[in-house]
C-alpha cells in the first residue's frame, strides 16, 4: 500500500464540514488557557458527555490533558477574530477578547451561541491528540448561526444563503443603550459600533438583541425604533432600537460615551457615524427622531419619547 501522507491526510479530513469552538480551562497555576478546536462531538445526553481532541502540539496541551474542568463555546458566525485569536495569537488572548467566567471560574469568550461547562470525565491518549471527555454541568445557549470551517477556511452560513439567493438580505438588529446619559459602545478593530447581533429573520428580534446584551453583561428595558434602512451595497437590513440600561456588569468591555463626544470617534461604517452624530445633535435639542430609509436617504418621524 502506498504510505500515507499526513498532509493529504490533513486535506481529507478537512473535507468534512464542522463547526468552530473555543476551548478554555486553567493550568495547575490557575492561568487560563484556551484553544480554538473543531474537534468537538457530542456524546451522550445521559449522562450528559462531549468530547473535545487537544493535540500535543498545543502549548498548553498538558494543561488541557490534566484538567478537572474545561468549558466549550460554540462561536457565532461573526466571531472568526476570536477563532483567530485563539488559534494562533501568541501574546494573552483573554486580554484580547472579551470573555466571562463560569460557576467554577474557567473563562469562556462572550457571544458564543452556546457554551458548555463541563467535569472532566476521562482523558483518553490517542496518537498525538487526547480525547478529553467531559461531563456536562451546565450550558447556556442563544439564537444565531454558527461559525462553519471546511477545508482550512471559515465560512457562514447565512452569508453562503444569501450570495445563493440575490433577493435575500442579511438582518442586523442593534441597540443604542443609554446608561446614566452616555451610549453604550462595543470598540471593534475597525472602530465603535453599537452592540447588535445578526437574526435570520425579521421575528423575534428583541428577543435575539436581549441574549446578545446579556452576554455582553447588560439588561436593558426597550423602548422605539430609532433606525431602520437598508444597505444595498451589502444586501443589509438595519434596525437600530433605543434602550435603556437596568444594569450593567462590572466586567463589561462596553465603553460608555458622552453623547457630545460621539462625533468625534471613529465608527465601524458610514452609516453608524451618521446614525450616532444624529443622535448627539437630537440631545442638544431634546427631541428624538426615528429614521426610515436607506444609506442615501429616507424619512424622519418625530418619536413621542424624549431625551
Amino acid at each position: 500500500m502506498k504510505p500515507i501522507d499526513p498532509r493529504e491526510l490533513r486535506t481529507a479530513f478537512g473535507r468534512f464540514m464542522t463547526g468552530v469552538t473555543v476551548v478554555t480551562a486553567r493550568d495547575k497555576s490557575g492561568k487560563p488557557v484556551g484553544f480554538t478546536a473543531n474537534s468537538f462531538t457530542s456524546v451522550s445526553l445521559d449522562p450528559p458527555l462531549l468530547l473535545v481532541c487537544p493535540g500535543k502540539f498545543l502549548s498548553s496541551y498538558e494543561a488541557f490533558a490534566t484538567c478537572d474542568r474545561f468549558c466549550v463555546s460554540v462561536l457565532e458566525e461573526s466571531q472568526t477574530d476570536v477563532a483567530n485569536t485563539f488559534a494562533g495569537f501568541k501574546g494573552d488572548r483573554f486580554a484580547k477578547t472579551d470573555h466571562l467566567l463560569d460557576a467554577h471560574g474557567i473563562p469562556a469568550p462572550r457571544g458564543a451561541i452556546a457554551r458548555f461547562s463541563c467535569q472532566t470525565h476521562n482523558a483518553i491518549p490517542a496518537g498525538d491528540h487526547v480525547i478529553l471527555i467531559g461531563e456536562v454541568t451546565a450550558f447556556e445557549q442563544t439564537a444565531g448561526a454558527g461559525l462553519g470551517y471546511a477545508e482550512g477556511q471559515f465560512f457562514s452560513l447565512t452569508r453562503e444563503r444569501n450570495a445563493r439567493d440575490p433577493s435575500a438580505k442579511m438582518n442586523v438588529v442593534g441597540a443604542l443603550v443609554r446608561h446614566q446619559g452616555n451610549v453604550l459602545l462595543e470598540k471593534t478593530a475597525d472602530g465603535y459600533r453599537l452592540p447588535e447581533c445578526t437574526v435570520p429573520e425579521r421575528t423575534a428580534l428583541r428577543k435575539s438583541l436581549t441574549a446578545t446584551l446579556r452576554q455582553q453583561g447588560v439588561t436593558a428595558s426597550f423602548g422605539p425604533v430609532y433606525s431602520v434602512f437598508d444597505d444595498p451595497g451589502e444586501d443589509t437590513h438595519f434596525a437600530y432600537l433605543l434602550a435603556e440600561a437596568t444594569s450593567v456588569a462590572a466586567d463589561t468591555k462596553l465603553t460608555s460615551v458622552a453623547p457630545k463626544d460621539l462625533p468625534g470617534l471613529k465608527f465601524t461604517s458610514p452609516p453608524l457615524a451618521s446614525l450616532l452624530s444624529r443622535y448627539a445633535q437630537e440631545c442638544r435639542t431634546g427631541n428624538l427622531n426615528c429614521y426610515l430609509g436607506d444609506t442615501v436617504s429616507g424619512e424622519i418621524h418625530a418619536l413621542t419619547e424624549g431625551i
